[in-house]
């Protein structure tokens, strides 16, 4: 009878390791997102990508807006959501920019060389993540409160661009996304990862979406395949090509799966379609 006892107590204590296991291996194993309470936007959402010249004009047909996190108000997002719109807030992930209404927050610590094209504005030291985090938790809180659907943070691949004297690798770059990509989640944003094609096979389990420039001028490279784990797991690309024609590249976006548009660089209203 104590043999008894024991397989018992024994095989309690296994069944249980079994199912922490098998969770663990669901939540942590894939390296997905996992499917919280936040929007999960599928691929070939139509969408609109308007960052300047407001107010945003909401006649545009399109299923998803991206507009400017500070620019617009609650209820420009409460018109696109009676509309059946979902909403995406723009905001800079990896640049100080000195006319936005949290700049004197930023320390100058976090402040390095200027953006090219963007002289204003300086890059951050996305390497000093605790000083970092809370200043990007309250624009994500902010989007939040304006009752967007999911967040853009722009400069996601500091480790490719032209930061002069400041030294970002690929792994701090993966460190700063997976934590702006926490903090969406946990105020129950989605999240999309903004360029950074070298790193979509990482991160495209724990990003909601994709938003990429201009990646069918890299044809050499052939950019935009890199962009398909979005596509194999029915997450949306949003992408836009600023010099190309429609006919230069649709017919190749519709192969992929992207929803792409042409867009001018001043990122007004107009748009052109595939």
């Amino acid at each position: 009878m104590a043999f008894a006892r024991i397989s018992r107590r024994w095989l309690r204590t296994t069944v249980f390791a079994a199912v922490v296991t098998a969770v663990a291996a669901c939540s942590f194993g894939s390296g997905a997102a996992d499917p919280g309470p936040w929007w999960h936007p599928e691929k070939g959402l139509t969408w609109q990508w308007q960052l300047h010249n407001e107010p945003v004009d909401t006649s545009v047909n399109a299923q998803v807006y991206d507009i400017d996190l500070f620019e617009n108000p609650a209820s420009t997002v409460k018109t696109l959501h009676d509309q059946g719109r979902k909403v995406i807030c723009y905001m800079s992930g990896g640049s100080w920019e000195p006319y936005r209404p949290d700049a004197g927050d930023f320390p100058d610590s976090v402040k390095s060389g200027p953006v090219p094209e963007w002289e204003d504005e300086r890059w951050l030291d996305i390497k000093q993540i605790d000083v970092l985090k809370p200043l990007m938790a309250r624009r994500m809180d902010l989007c939040k409160q304006k009752g967007f659907d999911g967040v853009e943070p722009d400069w996601a691949d500091l480790h490719n661009q032209d930061t002069a004297d400041l030294t970002i690798t690929a792994a701090d770059q993966l460190a700063y996304n997976r934590m702006l990509a926490g903090l969406a989640h946990d105020r129950g944003l989605a999240i999309g990862l903004k360029n950074d094609l070298d790193q979509v096979s990482t991160l495209a389990g724990l990003f909601d979406f994709s938003v990429n420039e201009q990646c069918f001028e890299d044809r050499a490279d052939r950019a935009c395949e890199k962009l398909t784990p979005f596509i194999a797991a029915n997450k949306p690309v949003f992408h836009a090509e600023y010099n190309l024609k429609p006919a230069d590249f649709c017919a190749d976006s519709a192969r992929l799966g992207l929803s792409s548009i042409r867009k001018n660089r001043a990122l007004d209203a107009w748009r052109e379609t595939c």
